[in-house]
């Protein structure tokens, strides 16, 4: 066997990899050790890196934020995925340190399940020209900058016009991504099995601009408003570049999910009411 582990630039998380890495060795498998990168915002650097085909799995050691590093590392292959918590509050790394050496056992003996999510293929075009093309589990977000005006942004579902928010800024996302950022923006909470999208205005200006769930089957489209400026499109909170009026943002469901491990005994409400702190959960 061949597996990743991609670790958080952490001095706990690092010593747990270390010690992973030989616990490894000893079973006679082969480690690629793989350090979190820190996040930019120059997006061609973003891209240099990419996991090894031939790898069995990746483990990740760390937050939800090195799970998204993670995901980007793997890019559109098909390999499975377990998030370690080393961090704060998060959704995707839901083991706990203190389990890892059954886990990753449990792994070695195949006892787990596959649990696919779904991504976003998020491609910018520029003068008839596409510029990049870009694969996110959570979301996609358009924001102004701190001292910019209100963003006005045209947003189109399938080519039929839907409205213009103005706003602070615009959050497409995923199931996954629901309890992200879009959570934070007042949007709804979506099962990961929900063939769905959702689309969440940042403090809008027109209160009545509420989330919108949509089909998981549509194309959106976004476009700024003439001489908009000062404006940030970001890929999962992991890489970004700045957008024009010039730019027209299409998204839509990837065709290459996430295969995220799963062990029996997790379910998702648990881990839901667990994180955020439901009826006493801790």
């Amino acid at each position: 066997m061949k597996i990743g582990i991609m670790v958080k630039t952490d001095d706990n998380a690092l010593k747990t990899a270390q010690e992973l890495k030989l616990w490894f060795n000893n079973k006679g498998v082969q480690i690629i050790l793989e350090k979190s990168e820190p996040v930019g915002t120059d997006l061609l650097e973003d891209e240099k890196k990419i996991a090894p085909s031939d790898l069995d799995c990746i483990f990740v050691l760390g937050g939800d934020g090195t799970f998204l590093n993670a995901v980007r590392w793997i890019g559109n292959q098909d390999l499975p995925i377990l998030g370690v918590k080393f961090g704060t509050v998060g959704f995707l790394a839901d083991i706990t340190e203190e389990n890892i050496f059954d886990v990753v056992q449990s792994v070695l003996n195949k006892k787990y399940t596959i649990e696919k999510r779904m991504r976003l293929c998020v491609t910018i075009i520029r003068d008839n020209q596409e510029v990049t093309r870009q694969t996110v589990l959570n979301d996609v977000v358009i924001n102004k900058g701190a001292l910019a005006r209100l963003a006005s942004i045209k947003t189109y579902i399938d080519e039929d016009y839907l409205t213009t928010y103005r706003a602070d800024g615009l959050i497409v996302c995923t199931p996954t991504g629901s309890t992200a950022y879009s959570l934070a923006a007042g949007g709804p909470i979506m099962h990961p099995n929900v063939q769905g999208l959702i689309i969440a205005p940042i403090c809008p200006f027109t209160l009545t601009n509420r989330p919108l769930i949509i089909p998981d089957s549509v194309n959106i489209k976004i476009a700024l408003d003439k001489g908009s400026r000062d404006i940030m499109l970001t890929f999962d909170g992991q890489a970004g570049m700045e957008i024009s009026d010039k730019d027209t943002i299409i998204v839509k469901k990837s065709s290459y999910p996430v295969n995220i491990i799963k062990m029996p005994e997790q379910n998702y409400f648990d881990i839901l009411k667990t994180k955020l702190q439901w009826s006493g959960g801790t």
